[in-house]
């Protein structure tokens, strides 16, 4: 990247100009397409809970709010993961990690 100094570039620019940047901009949109698309299975009331996390090969990743959420998302699980397979994405398991808050 041969850019003069102070100039600025967007997001988009320097993740298409770098390759490590590119990669994760790709896994950052297909883990929120996986969430686009079992967001149906989901209860509505849960929704605003589950965040889409990292993918690591065919292992992904939910982030939840708490664990009452994590025990209901983890009931979903088999059916989360066929949808998926079913839609052409590789998903061997699907992990839940529940995300602590830091303002207590």
């Amino acid at each position: 990247m041969n850019r003069r100094q102070n100039s600025s570039v967007t997001l988009m620019q320097a993740s298409q100009e770098c390759p490590t940047l590119a990669r994760l901009t790709a896994l950052s949109t297909d883990s929120s397409a996986r969430l686009k698309a079992i967001a149906p299975l989901i209860p509505a009331t849960l929704q605003p809970s589950v965040k889409a996390g990292p993918i690591d090969g065919s292992d992904w990743c939910l982030i939840l709010d708490n664990n009452a959420a994590a025990a209901k998302i983890r009931q979903l699980l088999p059916s989360m993961a066929s949808l998926l397979r079913t839609k052409g994405w590789e998903v061997n398991s699907i992990r839940l990690k529940v995300q602590i808050s830091s303002s207590r």
